[in-house]
């Protein structure tokens, strides 16, 4: 007996549902998680590991004048601390941030400076924007929404600080809906003006567990009051590894 035209084609019909579903499964999990949720999957590609390290090359336009700076961090969950390997005249330096808390440190120095996150590292980049990343903790979502970015579909979420202790008031961010991974950033004052702007690239990668995570490779900061300013900074040299809390012990920096 003949099969009819229609029964001929169930086995099709089925692979072809089942094979649609398949590759909408991560977006259908991703679309269950709470922003707060995606806020820590995003932060995981800008430091919030348990433990890794990593050299930072920055470069600073800005006025015309051209700076540079490199700094190794170690960073392990929240607590990172970034030692400056050149120029010359600031190697040795160091910065401890622990519990969002943070310290100046250096040669000749009897005790550690306190200095805040906010405060301008070089051209465009704050302390805060070479430690570990947690705008899980040092922000609440204000509003979210749905954009596209590169015709990339993204969450927006409009983030406030929690307290004075974040490196910024209020930031605008973008996340891969699809990779969890932020891709731009708008930073804005208390009043509400945009001071400037980030982009982020990942095709750096560490192992976490035998599992393969993208990490930030590169972060592009650019002003939005003079537009020729921008600051450039290249994440290179990222392993996972084990990091001692000696490391973090602020009184040994001293020593």
């Amino acid at each position: 007996m003949k099969k009819s035209h229609y029964a001929r084609h169930i086995p099709i019909l089925i692979f072809a549902v089942l094979y649609s579903i398949g590759l909408r499964l991560p977006s259908l999990a991703h679309a269950a998680m709470s922003p707060e949720e995606i806020l820590r999957k995003a932060d995981g590609a800008r430091g919030n590991t348990e433990g890794v390290e990593w050299e930072i090359e920055m470069t600073s336009v800005e006025g015309g004048k051209e700076q540079n700076r490199t700094l190794r961090v170690s960073a392990r969950s929240f607590n990172s601390l970034a030692e400056f390997l050149a120029p010359a005249n600031v190697k040795g330096q160091k910065m401890l941030m622990i519990d969002r808390n943070m310290w100046f440190v250096k040669p000749g120095l009897s005790k550690a400076v306190p200095i805040s996150p906010r405060q301008k590292l070089l051209g465009g980049a704050a302390n805060g924007d070479i430690a570990s990343t947690n705008y899980a903790g040092d922000y609440k979502v204000v509003h979210a929404t749905d954009d596209t970015i590169n015709e990339e579909a993204c969450h927006l979420f409009d983030l406030g600080a929690v307290d004075k202790k974040a490196t910024y008031d209020r930031i605008k961010y973008w996340i891969s809906k699809e990779r969890l991974l932020g891709v731009k950033a708008e930073f804005y004052t208390v009043s509400g003006k945009m001071f400037k702007t980030a982009t982020f690239e990942y095709e750096n990668s560490i192992s976490v567990g035998g599992e393969p995570r993208p990490f930030i490779s590169k972060m592009v900061i650019r002003s939005a009051i003079v537009k020729e300013d921008v600051t450039t900074m290249i994440f290179r040299k990222v392993s996972f590894k084990k990091i001692p809390d000696a490391m973090f012990n602020l009184n040994l920096l001293l020593k």
